[in-house]
């Protein structure tokens, strides 16, 4: 069997179907539309299961979405549907080292804002946008289909082609490829990586807390790894819950995976110096290893690398879908003007500018957030002495930490 479609994306998941969601809201205004093909290796979700609010209802996997992310999913026609389920405001943010006595705060107060941004469940926000996409005649979904064969057109007069593990062959002018930091398809594609790994995993899961989160996020440096404790609000309930995420060295990661839950949540109280009292219990764990990748190039005739499958960074900052929700943007605006004028939407100067956009960007954010991870890796005492002094001097500086503040929420 095979079927012709304008563009081809392979990931349905936050970056993929944002994608198809943005492609199909601009060419609707248009009046013109594009007709798009959803794969991906696994069932698409679009429903959750039922939630009586149960430590383990909650996805382990949670990003801090920021106000311009928020912006996107809004003019996509998805936040009211992620916002009905469940999302958690936090509006200060707390980071201090475990080494010393440094600490920093943020507040969306000093900015004029409501909020800093959102923690959501990366299945609910993938069920909003999978569930929008379901009500419109210009997506066709091929759900638990891998891709088995890449070929791509050297020019805009062919359409690249691809082949499902079912023989099904797809063609199209333009293939995105949204399928995660290990992608397939920038393997077959051809495309080079600069990477590195960081010899540490990160360990993931729902804990239930005796104070308080107070709508903060939480962020303790020790001398192994970040470790954050980020706010879930569930209503009209008296529990305190919030989503983990604890960076350290594999040994230390494998060790804490293998303790029961007692003791996991004894250590975890500790590390975290008791910030949020006890922590009570938890969910199960989860853990992935921390690597950092950057493609050379984002693009090629007829093909284009998004979100994770472009580049991923350390989970310290938060920012990894905020970066891929920022290229479904520019890359959405490009192939919508490009199909205005009448161009193929694979053509590689339309690509271009998509890469120009984010590439500075990504590369920039990237290197902010490696170079954070070296200040707080284990250092002689004199240059901590050093670190905690400059983050005490940040605490002082409102003006430097509102631009910080303002940055983080994607909005400069």
């Amino acid at each position: 069997m095979s079927e012709s479609f304008d563009i081809a994306i392979v990931g349905s998941g936050l970056a993929g179907s944002a994608l198809a969601c943005a492609i199909i809201a601009g060419a609707a205004a248009q009046s013109t539309p594009l007709r798009i093909a959803l794969i991906d290796a696994r069932s698409l979700m679009g429903s959750l299961p039922a939630c009586d609010e149960g430590i383990n209802d909650f996805d382990s996997r949670v990003s801090a979405l920021t106000v311009a992310s928020q912006a996107l999913l809004t003019d996509i026609g998805v936040w009211p549907a992620i916002a009905e389920q469940r999302i958690s405001a936090f509006k200060k943010m707390q980071v201090w080292d475990g080494e010393g006595t440094g600490e920093v705060s943020f507040d969306a107060a000093d900015v004029r804002a409501p909020v800093l941004g959102h923690i959501v469940e990366n299945r609910v926000t993938v069920a909003a946008l999978i569930n929008h996409l379901k009500s419109s005649p210009y997506v066709h979904s091929f759900n638990d289909q891998a891709v088995a064969h890449l070929r791509l057109s050297e020019n805009t007069t062919e359409t690249s082609e691809i082949e499902l593990e079912d023989g099904t062959v797809i063609h199209s002018q333009l293939v995105v490829a949204a399928d995660g930091a290990n992608s397939p398809l920038r393997e077959m594609a051809g495309f080079q990586v600069r990477e590195w790994d960081y010899e540490h995993d990160a360990l993931v899961c729902t804990v239930a807390v005796e104070k308080s989160h107070q709508q903060t996020a939480w962020q303790r440096f020790t001398s192994y790894g970040p470790l954050a404790f980020l706010p879930l609000t569930v209503k009209n309930s008296d529990k305190h819950y919030c989503s983990i995420v604890w960076s350290q060295t594999r040994d230390q990661t494998a060790a804490a995976m293998a303790m029961d839950d007692a003791d996991f949540c004894a250590a975890l109280s500790q590390a975290f110096e008791h910030r949020l009292g006890r922590v009570e219990c938890c969910s199960e764990r989860n853990s992935f290893p921390l690597q950092q990748r950057h493609a050379v190039d984002y693009v090629k005739p007829g093909f284009a690398l998004i979100a994770d499958a472009a580049h991923s960074i350390h989970p310290l900052a938060g920012q990894g879908i905020n970066l891929g929700f920022a290229d479904v943007k520019a890359l959405s605006e490009c192939i919508l003007a490009a199909h205005k004028r009448g161009q193929s939407v694979g053509d590689l100067a339309m690509l271009k500018r998509y890469q120009r956009q984010r590439k500075g960007d990504n590369l920039a954010m990237m290197a902010a957030v490696e170079g954070f991870k070296r200040l707080f890796a284990p250092i002689p005492l004199p240059l901590r002495w050093l670190r905690n002094a400059g983050m005490s001097g940040l605490q002082q500086q409102a003006k430097l930490k509102n631009r910080i503040i303002k940055y983080a929420m994607g909005i400069i």
